[in-house]
C-alpha cells in the first residue's frame, strides 16, 4: 500500500489549495513545539534510545499503567507490522473496511486471513480467529464499536487489537485502555501523529500486557524513533492538558459540513463520529471526481475506492476550516454540472 493512502500531494504538482486527503489535525503543530524541537537539535548527534524507554515511562505515567506496558514506534504503521511479525501465521480476521496495512503486513507474515463486514458488529459471536484487527474509530467511515468488552469476553481465545489512531477526533466514544485491568486479551494502538500534526516525525506507540509488549520488543529494531521524534512526545506529554485540539468546533465544523453535502444531489455523505467521513459520487467515480478536483480546483480528496468492500464512488473527506470547505462546496457543484 506505499502508494495507496491519502495525503499524497507529494506526488502532484499541482499547486494544492486544500488537502481533505488526511485525516491529520488541520491546525498544525502544538505551539512551542517547533521552537522546542530547535532547542534540542543537538541530540541528533548523538544516538537515541535504542527503544525511547525514557519516552515510554512517561506515557505509562499520563496513562497510569507500568512502562513495560508501554513499546514506543515510528508510527501506528510500524506497530502494526510488528504484531503480524510477532504473530507470524496466525489465523487473523480483520474489520473492513479498514486501513490496509493490517492487511499487508499480515500477507508479509503468512497469516491466513479472513475479514468481517463492520455492518455485521451488532451481534456477538464465537470467532475462530487468533487475531483480530479492528479500527475504532474506525478508518475511513468514522463510526465507532461500543461493544468490544463483549467480544473480548465471549472470545477469551482471541487477541483483539484496537487501533486508536483517531481517538482524539470524537466524543461518543471512550478509549479501550481501561479494559487493560481485565483482559489480557488486548493491545491498544495509539498515534501521535494524527491529532498534533506531526505524522512527518512518525511517533506513536502500543499498549498491553507485559508479556504482551515482551513479545513484540523481541521483533523490533533499534532506533526506529528519531531523536526529534521522541523530543516531540515528551513535549506533547509535558503539555498534554494545553495543546488539545478544539474537538467541539471541529465536529460542528463537520456537522456544516456534511450537512452542506447533503444538499447537492449526486453526493451522499455517510454518518460519522469523527472529523472525517466517507461520501460517495453518483456521478462518475471518485477517481474521476479526484482528478477533476485536483486539476480544475487545486483540491485534494481521498479516493477510498481501493478499501476492501467500498465502491468506486467512494471517497473520504476530512473537515478542513469553514472557508476550505466551502472551496469544496462550490467545486463539487461545479462537478454535477
Amino acid at each position: 500500500m506505499l502508494h495507496g493512502h491519502g495525503d499524497d500531494r507529494y506526488r502532484y504538482a499541482t499547486p494544492i489549495r486544500a488537502d481533505f486527503s488526511t485525516n491529520v489535525w488541520y491546525g498544525g503543530e502544538p505551539a512551542g513545539l517547533k521552537d522546542y524541537l530547535f532547542s534540542q537539535w543537538d541530540r541528533i548527534n548523538r544516538y537515541p534510545d535504542a527503544l525511547a524507554g525514557q519516552l515510554a515511562e512517561q506515557i505509562a505515567g499520563h496513562h497510569r499503567l507500568a512502562a513495560d506496558q508501554v513499546l514506543v514506534n515510528s508510527g501506528t504503521t510500524e506497530t502494526i507490522y510488528l504484531i503480524a511479525q510477532a504473530f507470524a501465521g496466525s489465523h487473523t480476521t480483520i474489520v473492513t473496511p479498514a486501513f490496509a496495512e493490517y492487511e499487508d503486513a499480515c500477507r508479509m507474515h503468512g497469516h491466513q486471513l479472513d475479514f468481517l463486514d463492520w455492518n455485521t458488529l451488532t451481534d456477538t459471536p464465537s470467532l475462530s480467529a487468533e487475531l483480530v484487527f479492528i479500527c475504532n474509530p474506525n478508518n475511513p467511515t468514522g463510526a465507532i464499536f461500543h461493544a468490544l468488552a463483549a467480544w473480548m469476553d465471549r472470545n477469551p481465545q482471541t487477541l483483539f487489537v484496537v487501533d486508536e489512531a483517531f481517538i482524539e477526533f470524537t466524543d461518543k466514544l471512550e478509549t479501550a485502555l481501561p479494559l487493560l485491568a481485565q483482559y489480557d486479551n488486548l493491545l491498544v494502538m495509539r498515534s501521535l501523529t494524527k491529532a498534533y500534526a506531526i505524522p512527518g516525525l512518525r511517533l506513536g506507540y502500543v499498549i498491553g500486557s507485559p508479556l504482551l509488549i515482551t513479545r513484540l520488543t523481541a521483533c523490533k529494531q533499534p532506533w526506529t524513533v528519531n531523536a526529534m521524534a521522541m523530543a516531540a512526545g515528551q513535549f506533547i506529554f509535558d503539555h498534554y492538558d494545553h495543546i488539545q485540539l478544539p474537538l467541539s468546533q471541529l465536529l460542528a465544523d463537520r456537522r456544516a459540513f456534511t450537512d452542506a453535502l447533503d444538499q447537492l444531489p449526486t453526493i451522499q455523505a455517510l454518518d460519522t463520529a469523527t472529523h472525517f467521513f466517507l461520501a460517495e459520487t453518483r456521478t462518475g467515480t471518485a477517481a474521476d471526481l479526484k482528478a477533476y478536483l485536483l486539476n480544475q480546483h487545486g483540491l485534494l480528496i481521498r479516493d477510498a475506492s481501493n478499501f476492501r468492500g467500498l465502491r468506486p464512488g467512494h471517497f473520504r473527506l476530512c473537515t478542513l476550516a469553514p472557508d476550505k470547505n466551502a472551496l469544496l462546496i462550490d467545486a463539487l457543484t461545479e462537478w454535477m454540472h
